[in-house]
């Protein structure tokens, strides 16, 4: 099959896996594979892996799926094939994905095969048995694995589709003034979800102000802000400079990292530093809602001025919402922020119900014209 066929094949096994039938799978199975879709934006590897796996099995069924590499007897590069057709066409259809494969994650590029002793250490333990419990069912007990693989993106479907919010627009957005904005906004940070996710939430704020931002200033004349990444991904593995990046032409102009309830400490300046090194920023925001650990307080500043001397970038660090606040003073208009923002809560796979019914509750109350203003 050529690179199209295999990325279409994948997106008519998706098209395929919305209807309501039910697949054709022994019970155990479908919990085992249930469990994963229900954990697929926490074990985003996993759920990549494995897409990838029962694919390959699909397209090449004499195949072993559980000996996923060239080197293991009989094997075959399962990276490779994520890379090039799953990954990519898993982003395309927004299901949830890693940055280039599954395969980077170091628990499941372990030279071993993946059966039931398999001793990659994969964050989850319940996660792990029922990835390796999944495989074994495919290749001992013949199940189907294109019916395996169905089930699997139908129930993260609807995971996918539970999750969707209708994000209602701002009404009077006349009486919006930069401290409602504000206010509105630690209140949304800083409330308790019960759930994961919540960490995107100043990440997608200042995404909103620097969509604005790069229209505006002349700074930003000619940049480009490059797409968001995924926030479970670990610091030390990630591909990119930060959460946020902006680059002219080919230089990177300036990068973010952004922290929610978490201190600003010397480890995390000293793995800025590397990505400084890495990536060659002018500039480097480590943004917290915490403040700076104070017993490192001495290191961290030792760090930035030696950053400075010995690379030119400087690493500012800085509050979250005194920062909002600065830029939110430089754009021409509250409500198109709000829009923007509004738009980039709605879309985000990574949010889940409550994050987004509860922006839905604080737009109402900004649409309340302030008496006081």
């Amino acid at each position: 099959m050529t690179p199209l066929d295999y990325r279409q094949k994948l997106r008519d096994i998706h098209k395929k896996s919305f209807s309501d039938d039910l697949f054709d799978i022994p019970k155990p199975t479908k919990q085992y594979v249930e469990f994963i879709a229900t954990n697929a934006f926490t074990q985003k590897a996993v759920f990549t892996v494995l897409t990838t796996l029962l694919f390959y099995k699909t397209c090449h069924p004499n195949q072993d799926i559980r000996y996923h590499q060239k080197k293991l007897d009989n094997g075959f590069s399962g990276r490779s094939f994520d890379t090039k057709y799953v990954t990519p066409t898993l982003k395309e259809l927004k299901l949830p994905s890693m940055a280039e494969s599954g395969w980077l994650t170091r628990s499941l590029e372990q030279p071993y095969p993946y059966i039931l002793t398999y001793q990659g250490e994969i964050n989850n333990p319940l996660v792990k048995a029922a990835f390796l419990n999944i495989l074994d069912h495919v290749e001992e007990k013949n199940v189907i694995a294109e019916l395996t693989l169905l089930y699997l993106l139908n129930r993260v479907n609807l995971q996918i589709k539970d999750n969707e919010v209708i994000i209602q627009p701002l009404k009077n957005p006349e009486s919006l003034s930069i401290t409602r904005v504000i206010d509105t906004l630690q209140n949304q940070f800083e409330k308790d979800y019960q759930t994961f996710g919540g960490a995107k939430l100043p990440v997608l704020a200042f995404y909103a102000l620097y969509e604005l931002l790069i229209l505006e200033m002349k700074r930003y004349d000619g940049c480009q802000l490059l797409k968001l990444g995924y926030s479970t991904t670990c610091d030390l593995t990630s591909k990119s400079a930060g959460d946020i990046e902006i680059y002219q032409g080919n230089t990177l102009l300036e990068s973010l990292e952004i922290k929610l309830n978490k201190e600003i400490d010397a480890n995390m300046v000293r793995i800025a530093y590397e990505k400084i090194i890495k990536f060659n920023p002018t500039r480097y925001y480590i943004l917290s809602s915490a403040s700076i650990k104070e017993s490192d307080e001495e290191e961290i500043f030792s760090l930035v001025n030696k950053i400075k001397n010995e690379h030119g970038c400087h690493l500012i660090l800085n509050g979250l919402i005194p920062t909002i606040k600065y830029y939110l003073r430089l754009i021409s208009s509250l409500e198109s922020f709000i829009e923007k923002y509004s738009l980039l809560i709605a879309t985000d796979s990574e949010l889940k119900k409550p994050h987004k019914a509860y922006w839905n509750e604080l737009l109402l109350s900004l649409s309340i014209p302030d008496i006081a203003t």
